[in-house]
């Protein structure tokens, strides 16, 4: 008896500490013709993990995962929990609108050794919190009790929302259901989630511009951020976490402030003009950071459609806030260079290289 409550103990002590620091949630980079680029995605996983990345999450929103095949997601998830096999964290982005589908995925993801499986809310079809909690998150936390499980709220993509008391009750009844990714955008829902759930239990930030305000309140407490635009900066997000842990929110602050143009940039809205008036169009992840990164020369490719291009519009702001991350210091895309024997400053400077991933017309 005594040794099953210290084993308990030490699971939940290691739970407490695993997600903290940066994430990046991983794109897929596709070839021309739209297939899965393997051999990009081995490239990408380890130009991650030599910057000092937390942990790979593989096949999230960023990763594409409405528009992929389930063989084609799990053979993702498989080669970048081997990659990562104990040198940096592997969360699974199993997530659907189908439980089934998500039993599967999850199923897949525990036996090749994902620390951690990713549920976002279920999209389109609008299960209420109850039903998200009771017919979703539930069967998969019961069925694999050594994975982890990670609700992330989302409600903006999704129309559904898990909420706090469904969260807490989850949290209550299944020890590894103990963090959230929250992308919300509420910072008092973002309280609520630490006043009901606990001190022990861990916040994620899902939005790369508030990483900071969310690990710097106290009624909030983030351990770290799930991260999109760590595609192209992983090092100095991961170094921006540290800080922010360590309560060095000075320099954290200084360093979010020269990233801060690219924080801007995971959704782009732009209002274009047409033959019948202008309209508001926007560019959604991961359109912007793929785009960015065909600019860099780093693995990517196109998206899968039915996401397209950006505008000519949407794409100098992309540009636009990377060259002035690179003003503001340039030592932050370094080691995009380093690792890719690619001249940043010439790339970002080279009008040319926007051509085939912009609609000329609207």
């Amino acid at each position: 008896m005594h040794r099953a409550i210290e084993l308990c103990f030490m699971f939940h002590v290691r739970v407490i500490n695993m997600f903290r620091g940066c994430h990046t949630a991983l794109i897929t980079p596709m070839k021309a013709d739209g297939s899965v680029d393997y051999d990009g995605l081995e490239s990408l996983s380890e130009f991650q993990i030599s910057n000092g990345i937390s942990g790979i999450l593989a096949v999230g929103t960023t990763g594409e995962s409405p528009t992929l095949l389930w063989e084609e997601h799990n053979e993702v998830i498989e080669r970048t929990v081997l990659l990562a096999k104990n040198r940096c964290l592997s969360i699974a982005g199993t997530g659907s609108n189908s439980t089934k589908e998500t039993l599967e995925g999850s199923e897949h993801a525990s036996h090749v050794g994902a620390n951690a499986v990713l549920l976002v809310d279920p999209y389109y079809n609008g299960p209420s919190s109850l039903e998200i909690r009771r017919e979703y998150v539930e069967p998969v936390a019961r069925e694999f009790p050594n994975v982890q499980v990670i609700p992330y709220v989302i409600p903006g993509r999704t129309g559904a929302m898990l909420q706090v008391e469904d969260l807490a009750i989850l949290k209550e009844q299944y020890p590894n259901v103990s963090c959230v990714k929250e992308a919300t955008g509420d910072l008092d829902n973002m309280a609520k989630t630490r006043r009901i759930c606990g001190e022990k239990f861990t916040i994620m930030s899902g939005d790369d511009d508030k990483t900071v305000i969310m690990m710097k309140r106290s009624d909030i407490g983030a351990s770290g951020v799930i991260s999109v635009m760590s595609n192209i900066l992983p090092g100095p997000i991961q170094r921006l976490t540290e800080l922010l842990i360590d309560d060095r929110n000075e320099e954290a602050e200084e360093l979010a402030l020269s990233m801060a143009p690219l924080f801007s940039c995971v959704g782009i809205n732009t209002i274009e003009t047409t033959p019948f008036g202008n309209v508001e169009c926007k560019a959604r992840n991961p359109l912007a950071v793929k785009s960015l990164m065909n600019v860099l020369g780093m693995p990517s490719g196109p998206t899968r459609r039915p996401l397209g291009k950006m505008t000519k519009k949407g794409i100098t702001v992309v540009l636009d806030a990377a060259r002035q991350v690179q003003k503001n210091d340039p030592s932050l895309l370094a080691p995009i260079g380093d690792f890719f024997n690619i001249d940043i400053e010439a790339r970002l400077a080279n009008e040319r290289l926007i051509h085939g991933l912009i609609y000329e017309t609207y």
